[in-house]
């Protein structure tokens, strides 16, 4: 491990290279660059995620870690890992503060793996609008989290508004098993769904998109019943055009799986860790048609994926636009208008 105080991106990518030449064949056959972006709480969280992740897709793995952007200079302090405590990656953390904090591609790219996939993970509150994130503009997918949002599914929504192919959210990928026992039930129906019903609290977005993707898949209307028992989506019902009906209620790990006229069976469940669902997400690098049109239907904005692909760079100062904001209430006054 090779630490940095106040450094330049320029010693950032030597002291790289001189790390991989040390680890020889353990830094080689990397698959994809991923860049995480994080804030420093959560720095740890991030890279344990990576460690999972990296076991079956080697990364070289990217953090930036930007604050105090109002700084008047700018500081880059970086960490660098090769193999070691963070498994079959290489990795390096910068930390970055004052204007360089706006600019963190300066120091990215030269970073980035040549002819490989870039990725790019949001590990907290997901961006407004991915197009001023320039590292988001950079890669082939990219990840963010709506349930670390103050309001999950109004953030999921936004990403809707703000989709682009590649784009993808933990929310879905959180719903993968659920997802799978849900079509498993459909191996032995015999008569068509005509109605659906996810219990779950309204604030949940994995409920949101559960009940989107039934509706575009189904071509039916599900209801939400919402419920304040369960801090997450609780059982998910469906109803045949016969009377039967299958419910899935999840249970201590599991999945109750109840079938008119059949006895009760106990199905896997679990709650992944966060690096599982990180992995999930890194083995597909093309466009998830199937969450593009969820996403859509849950916002009723259909045609998401026939959106262009390609992202272009739209660059908002956000030291500037708080500088604005103090000066209008400066004029305004206390409780006055600006008028």
């Amino acid at each position: 491990m090779i630490s940095l105080w106040d450094t330049t991106g320029t010693e950032v990518v030597k002291a790289l290279a001189a790390e991989r030449r040390s680890a020889g064949g353990v830094a080689s056959g990397m698959a994809l660059t991923l860049i995480v972006v994080v804030d420093e709480k959560s720095v740890r969280e991030a890279e344990a995620a990576a460690t999972i992740a990296a076991a079956t897709h080697p990364c070289r793995l990217l953090v930036v870690v930007r604050s105090d952007i109002e700084r008047d200079r700018s500081r880059l302090d970086a960490e660098i890992v090769v193999g070691g405590r963070l498994g079959p990656c290489e990795a390096v953390v910068m930390r970055m503060s004052g204007r360089l904090a706006l600019h963190a591609e300066s120091v990215v790219m030269p970073l980035l793996v040549p002819d490989v996939p870039v990725v790019t993970w949001w590990n907290g509150v997901p961006p407004e609008e991915i197009a001023t994130d320039f590292l988001g503009v950079v890669a082939d997918r990219r990840i963010t989290d709506s349930a670390q949002a103050a309001d999950p599914v109004a953030a999921l929504r936004q990403r809707a508004i703000d989709y682009a192919p590649g784009d993808t959210d933990l929310a879905w990928t959180r719903i993968t098993p659920w997802r799978t026992l849900v079509t498993g039930a459909f191996d032995t129906a015999e008569a068509r769904i005509v109605g659906a019903t996810v219990v779950a609290p309204r604030s949940d977005p994995t409920a949101a998109l559960m009940t989107s993707w039934l509706a575009a898949r189904l071509g039916i209307r599900p209801e939400w019943q919402e419920t304040t028992e369960f801090p997450r989506m609780r059982a998910v019902e469906l109803r045949c055009a016969n009377g039967d009906q299958v419910l899935l209620t999840r249970e201590n790990g599991s999945a109750i799986f109840t079938r008119t006229g059949q006895q009760e069976r106990h199905l896997p469940l679990v709650r992944r860790p966060l690096g599982e669902e990180l992995a999930e997400e890194l083995r597909r690098l093309d466009a998830d048609d199937v969450y593009a049109e969820a996403l859509g239907t849950m916002a009723g904005l259909p045609g998401l994926r026939a959106r262009p692909a390609r992202r272009v760079h739209v660059w908002k100062d956000p030291a500037l636009a708080q500088r604005a904001e103090a000066s209008v209430g400066a004029m305004a006054g206390p409780g006055g208008s600006a008028a």
